[in-house]
């Protein structure tokens, strides 16, 4: 039986449109490459300080970001630099000297080596320092190790602590 012209066009799109469509791997690609970019933007706002589970932080409300720096932790036994013990709480609390020798000296190498690593001709940034302190450490330690960073010739003390929500009044 012979077809009309509109049944056999009919059936010529009918046929068109069972095919499975074809991927469009131009937009596949460039949608891969954004997703790429924007993890590689948004990777750099990781944590800056080391964790560690015998430093408990004390809470505040500070917004303002850590920055990449000589971190000085002290725990309820030692007193670490970068990671390495350089002196033990109970040894700094007998001696009454308000400047702690072994972390001066630890504080001095850290501010060479990243005087070194400047590159010559380049200012040389104002040394920082971070101290991680569990939140029950006594003031009087604290302030002995605030003393020896300052003499050690670290300009900028930050202390670290954990980001609390600020609570709506």
């Amino acid at each position: 039986m012979k077809q009309s012209r509109r049944a056999r066009r009919m059936e010529r799109n009918h046929k068109r449109h069972k095919r499975t469509p074809a991927f469009n791997l131009v937009s596949l690609m460039d949608i891969f490459t954004i997703l790429v970019f924007f993890l590689l933007v948004n990777t750099g706002d990781g944590e800056v300080l080391p964790s560690t589970r015998s430093v408990q932080l004390p809470e505040s409300i500070a917004e303002q970001k850590p920055r990449q720096n000589v971190v000085v932790m002290v725990t309820d036994r030692d007193i670490l630099v970068q990671g390495s013990r350089v002196a033990r709480v109970e040894d700094v609390e007998r001696k009454g000297n308000l400047v702690i020798p072994m972390l001066k000296s630890a504080l001095e190498n850290q501010h060479r080596r990243m005087m070194l690593a400047t590159v010559a001709g380049a200012r040389a940034p104002v040394p920082e320092v971070t101290i991680m302190g569990n939140k029950t450490i006594p003031y009087r330690l604290l302030k002995k190790v605030m003393a020896t960073c300052t003499d050690a010739g670290y300009g900028k003390i930050s202390l670290a602590v954990m980001q609390k929500p600020i609570q709506e009044s």
